[in-house]
């Protein structure tokens, strides 16, 4: 039995124990949350038993397949027997001898923190993306984790979302549109903008912090480029800026307690593959008047065709369902990989992975290697605008590069020469 203790309260926890209710109804009783760790108490008292404790703060987002629209969720939905011990204080929470496992979903600046205190303990973690809030941040994590000998997980829960798995059988040497050639993927104004939810974390909106938009979304677009292509980015051109300098909180349509804004909160970039397919990302925060999207969300060209959304088109052939043709032609023991237990909610699935390389003593697919180059990819990102130049990801993942990690580095002492 894997004893888990949850660093992190905040309103995407419930989008976490939906997960992990979904895997108890699948047969997976090998864990158990047995603590949850915030900085006030009610926070974690409102998720651990539903009819008591202090009331959840309500689902942020209506937007469908946004974590942020879950709601609702409790420990004792799945555990109803288990005695879960409530913290507020993450290192009394390791060092208590009631966890095996973290996981941590806390703000990224402490990501390091809480990993530097588990893995003195011996506790394997999972952690949620971006996995550090700099570069050695994260590197200093990775050695941690090695050192250790523990199993170590970044949540990067959009590999498994379905049509992401269905993307990467289309452009794998079994699939049917050939090897990447180009991507286009970016949106404005879609997920929680120009106010709305992100004006909520303030966190979000500091360059100290390791905030912007192009370390929040960024190791979203890189892992899925990464795991789709199957191959590396090699190098990134960038602009990024601050469209929306004063964000707002919105309270019965009014906007109160200003925000200031010194972290990006739009990018722009192009950047280039080590198989030599190249593509061109955009996301911002900002976006009145409506969003827009590329395509059905990403569009992908490879040697035979492309992929947008769940629409296939071949060159000569009418469009068809991506999804169909994946239940009919992929293999049947990928399918089972990519989709165990007939699960198809995509944190219920990055859990499991998780789970299972604990169990096994292994790495699990989301591995904080990976993170690590997701993170790598993001930074690339703003390194290369305040370069004024393509940066490649050697740069980013040696330290040579780090010119905007620089202050959030001394905030946090991570400075590498100490």
């Amino acid at each position: 039995m894997i004893r888990i203790g949850i660093v992190g309260c905040g309103r995407i926890l419930a989008a976490h124990l939906e997960g992990y209710r979904l895997l108890r109804e699948a047969g997976v009783e090998g864990f158990e949350i047995t603590a949850l760790c915030a900085r006030k108490a009610d926070d974690a008292l409102s998720y651990v038993r539903r009819g008591e404790g202090p009331p959840q703060r309500p689902a942020v987002s209506s937007i469908p397949g946004d974590p942020l629209a879950v709601g609702d969720q409790y420990l004792s939905d799945f555990q109803p027997d288990t005695k879960v011990e409530v913290f507020t204080d993450y290192r009394a929470m390791i060092a208590s001898g009631r966890i095996d496992a973290v996981n941590d979903f806390s703000t990224h600046s402490l990501h390091h923190q809480v990993a530097e205190a588990a893995f003195a303990q011996g506790k394997h973690l999972l952690s949620q993306k971006p996995l550090a809030v700099s570069m050695e941040g994260a590197r200093r994590m990775r050695d941690g984790a090695e050192k250790s000998g523990v199993t170590f997980g970044v949540f990067e829960n959009l590999r498994f979302v379905p049509w992401v798995r269905h993307q990467h059988w289309a452009f794998s040497p079994e699939g049917p549109t050939g090897s990447l050639q180009m991507a286009v993927m970016g949106n404005i104004g879609t997920w929680w903008a120009p106010d709305l939810v992100v004006a909520e974390t303030p966190w979000r909106h500091s360059l100290v912090e390791g905030g912007g938009m192009a370390l929040d979304l960024g190791p979203h677009f890189f892992d899925l480029i990464r795991y789709i292509s199957g191959s590396e980015v090699d190098a990134v051109s960038a602009h990024t800026q601050v469209v929306e300098p004063t964000r707002w909180i919105l309270r019965e349509g009014k906007k109160v307690d200003p925000v200031t804004c010194d972290a990006d909160d739009t990018f722009h970039a192009h950047f280039r593959l080590s198989s030599g397919a190249a593509g061109s990302m955009f996301g911002s925060w900002g976006g009145h008047g409506g969003n827009t999207v590329v395509g059905e969300g990403m569009v992908f060209y490879g040697t035979k065709g492309k992929v947008t959304g769940d629409t296939l088109h071949l060159d000569g052939e009418e469009p068809k369902s991506l999804s169909a043709l994946y239940r009919k032609e992929a293999a049947t023991g990928l399918q089972e990989r990519h989709f165990p237990l007939g699960l198809t909610n995509d944190f219920a699935l990055a859990q499991l992975d998780w789970l299972r390389a604990v169990e096994q003593g292994t790495q699990p697919e989301c591995s904080g290697a990976e993170g690590l180059r997701d993170l790598a990819c993001a930074y690339a990102l703003v390194e290369s605008n305040l370069a004024g130049r393509e940066v490649t990801l050697a740069e980013i993942e040696s330290g040579a590069l780090r010119s905007y990690q620089t202050p959030i580095d001394q905030r946090f002492g991570l400075d590498h020469t100490t």
